[in-house]
């Protein structure tokens, strides 16, 4: 063994390293231009760029994958590391137009959900696409003009009489080997961990880089695939442990209040509190939410927990009461699965469920995943006379208007009745400004003047503010959203739908807004049509956890007969939704992953990526960091710990759940046992 190593040493100090490069320029310039692709994708995205662990990671990525080159001609050589370059760089371009949208990252789990990109083309192409995007190209055309240019020199032939293709082979993929087992000596045990659960994807590609990332998640969307080969019975043990030691949700004074009321719920499209919070020349921009929320129980710090999946990501988790899935989307991958939700149980209590969308029934999936949640019926874009576009399809105001004539038939016809209506104006580019209606986002002053003949006349002088920034459009947007909410319950009213009630309304998730319109929002100076310098005392900074607190959406329960009139400030998430409800409506989740709010004084907010919010800290687990949010509340080292245990282990459950169809499993086990 000695003697080999101290040949291998040898080998490299009488290594002809100027031989080695002037006979492998293509494939060093493969090499290279790979390594710096994976540092700009990180440079623009996690803001990770010069860390040696995920260029190491990268590095003996790219050795394993070129040394195949050698098994080649050389002449024949740059085919293969052209397709290779082609698939290293469409992996930087597709997860840097992923992170735009997303702050996230892409897998090959989500292929069949990027094909959704199709039905709402145009929001990408305005608000995500980026010329950015494709800077990864110059890879290729860097090997093409290396390539033309030893093509020329001769450069090929040259190399064929020289090189040992079988040594060089080794060589490299030896090479690659021990860098991956140098790079794998630093991985912590965190590390491995969040490798094999794949769900915190910014914390992946800052530490072991796109590449491996990647790698790793192929394997995972694989493993996937033939989850019910491998691991059900220590899933369904677990799934077991956990539901017989969760606490069940106590009564409450809200126990049954709504009991076999009807339900409509609002399903109000990126929709945040930040919008229910501004107002432009002393107009709200959302004057109807403003009083549903202040006559009705407003849960004021609300967060969506939905992953690469969005929207039906939240009509999932606000179901169900479980998390989005590690890979993929429910509503395309897993929605013949069995779940226990509200609909379904308010269908026992004798509910007609009904949801309604003016989009086709193959987007996201609804046409199958509705009846997966448990809805009787579901009103597509067939169903809707499109007599009126507004960005992505039917106006709200249209929708609306026929929503309510098929409510009432329904009602009519079949009794009391759960009701979805999603939302669809306030999408996302926020483009479409001349039909939102009058509504400025600018400042507006009156100066008074002495005109020439000596008169004092008033004159407005108007500051631009907002306007002709993504998040102005965006306030436009949610105005017009606002008004059309305003008129769904007028319509209710005429028709005598909101008399046995109850209005729930939710924002899906957030509007995905620059971080640079919400700090010109907090801090602009009129005078300079500018921000105001850092260093000023009324400075509001916009770090990575107030645009994160900022990301919170409103949910509202109103009823037109009930003086309810309170705010809860205790934070939840989406899957708090359904037990919270489900209390008030008289029925009892038993796989509820979320808590009945009403109950708790704290609580903990869970979201897909291992971030975890309670009342009094912000937990980033991508930089294992946190920021307290009450300055007199002391941390205990402990209450990190627990926490992050707690979020790990709900985030497990919810992916068993869903992955092997555990609920469905456990009922079939225990209709057994009954039946012995």
């Amino acid at each position: 063994m000695k003697e080999k190593l101290k040949k291998y040493i040898e080998n490299i100090k009488n290594f002809n390293y100027k031989k080695y490069i002037n006979t492998n320029i293509l494939f060093l310039t493969f090499v290279v231009t790979s390594l710096i692709n994976g540092m700009i994708l990180r440079f623009i995205t996690v803001h990770n760029y010069f860390a040696i662990k995920p260029v190491l990671a990268d590095l003996a990525f790219i050795l394993l994958i070129g040394s195949f080159v050698y098994l080649f001609k050389p002449k024949n050589r740059f085919k293969y590391l052209m397709i290779m370059s082609v698939l290293l760089t469409a992996i930087c371009v597709i997860n840097s137009l992923y992170y735009t949208y997303y702050m996230s990252f892409a897998s090959f789990s989500l292929i069949a959900v990027s094909l959704t990109v199709v039905d709402v083309g145009d929001a990408v192409v305005k608000n995500v696409l980026q010329i950015r995007d494709f800077i990864f190209i110059w890879q290729l055309i860097a090997l093409i003009i290396v390539h033309n240019k030893l093509k020329k020199k001769n450069h090929y032939n040259m190399v064929a009489k020289k090189e040992n293709k079988k040594k060089r082979f080794t060589g490299t993929l030896v090479s690659g080997v021990l860098i991956y087992a140098l790079f794998f000596m630093t991985v912590t045990s965190v590390e491995y961990s969040r490798l094999s659960k794949q769900w915190n994807r910014e914390f992946l590609v800052t530490k072991f880089g796109v590449y491996t990332y990647q790698l790793n998640d192929l394997f995972k969307s694989l493993d996937a695939k033939f989850n019910t080969l491998f691991g059900y019975d220590n899933a369904a043990k677990n799934f077991r442990e956990f539901y017989a030691e969760k606490k069940e949700n106590k009564d409450n004074e809200y126990t049954n209040m709504f009991k076999d009321k009807n339900v409509i719920v609002i399903h109000a499209e990126s929709i945040q509190n930040v919008a229910l919070d501004a107002t432009f020349n002393g107009m709200e921009v959302t004057p109807n939410l403003n009083r549903l929320k202040n006559e009705g129980l407003y849960f004021s710090n609300y967060y969506a927990q939905a992953s690469s999946g969005t929207s039906s990501d939240t009509e999932f988790t606000f179901s169900t009461s479980l998390l989005p899935v590690t890979n993929g989307a429910v509503s395309i991958s897993y929605w013949n699965r069995e779940y226990e939700t509200l609909q379904k149980l308010l269908k026992n209590e004798g509910y007609r469920t009904i949801s309604m969308h003016a989009n086709t029934g193959s987007f996201w999936n609804r046409i199958n995943f509705h009846k997966s949640l448990g809805y009787d019926k579901f009103y597509s874009k067939v169903d809707y006379e499109i007599d009126e576009e507004i960005g992505l399809g039917l106006s709200d105001k249209s929708f609306f208007r026929q929503s309510v004539k098929k409510l009432k038939t329904e009602y009519d016809k079949n009794g009391k009745f759960y009701a979805t209506l999603i939302m669809l104006s306030n999408h996302t580019p926020f483009d479409d400004l001349d039909k939102y209606g009058q509504f400025d986002t600018d400042i507006k002053e009156e100066i008074k003047k002495v005109n020439e003949n000596g008169e004092e006349i008033a004159e407005v002088v108007s500051y631009s503010y907002m306007e002709e920034t993504k998040l102005g459009n965006y306030f436009k947007s949610v105005h017009y959203a606002d008004s059309a909410i305003g008129e769904l319950i007028d319509e209710l009213d005429s028709l005598g739908l909101l008399d046995n009630t109850i209005l729930v309304i939710y924002g899906d998730h957030d509007a995905k807004l620059p971080k640079s319109d919400f700090i010109r929002y907090y801090n602009y100076n009129k005078e300079t049509d500018d921000i105001i310098d850092k260093n000023d005392e009324n400075y509001i900074q916009v770090d990575y956890y107030k645009y994160e607190l900022d990301r919170s959406v409103p949910f509202i329960i109103w009823s037109k007969n009930d003086n309810l009139s309170k705010k809860i400030d205790t934070v939840m998430g989406m899957y708090d939704a359904m037990p919270t409800l489900a209390n008030m409506l008289g029925v009892k989740p038993t796989y509820a992953l979320g808590n009945d709010i009403m109950n708790l004084k704290d609580n903990i907010v869970v979201f897909p990526n291992g971030n975890w919010l309670t009342n009094n800290i912000y937990y980033n687990s991508q930089k294992d960091q946190y920021k307290v949010l009450n300055t007199d509340y002391i941390v205990d080292n402990d209450e990190i710990s627990n926490n992050n245990e707690y979020v790990s282990r709900r985030l497990e459950i919810s992916n068993d759940i869903i992955l092997y169809d555990l609920i469905k499993n456990e009922n079939d086990r225990l209709e057994r046992v009954e039946g012995k």
